[in-house]
């Protein structure tokens, strides 16, 4: 049986020779002596036990590092080898659900978009067009460090994957630190309704309508009133084309069958000013394109 020695011998190879510590090392070379090192081996071993960069696991709780949702970096302090912890990625974009959450309750993120991807549209050929796009958009954002004015306008019969595209955009987004705001249409319509009695509607609308990326879902398939169509998504709509933000948005419409369910109210008036305004507002902040395929959801 090795002695303590050698076994402690190996232990401090192993950590010596990893390729991260070696890289620590050697970016503070001018720093580290080789005190700093013995006594910091302990310090190094649990650096090198754990995931240094986020393991992109679905929820924090699944975390295999020391602390939940949290990644070491290695750091001088005080002439001694130490551990920082910070916030990973994972964790980052739950708070920030969890945030979002408690101002629109209507803001959702089905469960199996919430590890989607854009390179997993690739793997469905009605969903290749729409990845080209969206591909182009994250890119874009990617190299300039600005977001697009434009959005996009998906449309398609129900079950093809629209929500599943808007849910892999967020996810590339939120990888990059950028908050998207995805509400399900009919429920926050409704959810504005009820905001009146609690005074809170101001705060809610200001909220979705300054998101820097908002996306709608499912925009057609609530029963319109005048109110939610001109104070809500006009206001909304309205403010993102005012403030060159983008919009994204999942319908079973093609532009002139939401016009036409736009300009049909709930209490039966036609009002074809109002809709083509809404519409105006819709064509200028997103690019329309065509899902088709079969229902994923039979």
């Amino acid at each position: 049986m090795p002695s303590f020695q050698e076994r402690y011998e190996k232990l401090r190879r192993e950590i010596l020779e990893n390729a991260q510590v070696q890289k620590f090392l050697e970016e503070n070379d001018q720093l580290v002596n080789k005190d700093m090192v013995e006594r910091g081996l302990t310090t190094l071993n649990e650096y090198i036990s754990q995931n240094s960069s986020c393991c992109g696991c679905d929820n924090t709780d699944n975390c295999t590092n020391y602390l939940n949702g949290f990644i070491p970096k290695l750091s001088i302090i005080r002439n001694s080898i130490e551990i920082e912890y910070f916030k990973c990625e994972q964790k980052l974009i739950e708070e920030e659900r969890r945030e979002s959450a408690k101002m629109i309750s209507s803001m959702y993120m089905p469960k199996d978009v919430l590890r989607a991807r854009v390179k997993d549209l690739l793997n469905n050929d009605s969903q290749m067009d729409v990845a080209e796009l969206a591909t182009k958009f994250i890119k874009r954002v990617k190299e300039t460090g600005v977001l697009p004015s434009k959005g996009l306008y998906i449309y398609g019969p129900f079950g093809v994957g629209k929500s599943f595209v808007l849910g892999a955009i967020a996810n590339e987004l939120a990888s990059l630190k950028i908050r998207s705001v995805v509400v399900f249409v009919p429920e926050f319509l409704s959810e504005m309704k009820q905001a009146i009695s609690d005074n809170t509607l101001s705060d809610k609308v200001d909220f979705v309508k300054k998101a820097p990326v908002l996306m709608l879902d499912d925009l057609g398939a609530e029963t319109l009133s005048t109110w939610t169509r001109d104070e809500i998504l006009g206001t909304i709509l309205h403010y993102r084309m005012a403030e060159e933000l983008p919009t994204f948005i999942t319908s079973n419409f093609d532009y002139d069958g939401l016009e036409n369910h736009l300009a049909n109210s709930q209490k039966g008036g036609v009002e074809v000013v109002k809709a083509a305004r809404i519409m105006e507002r819709i064509r200028s902040t997103t690019t329309p394109i065509q899902m088709e395929g079969t229902n994923r959801r039979i």
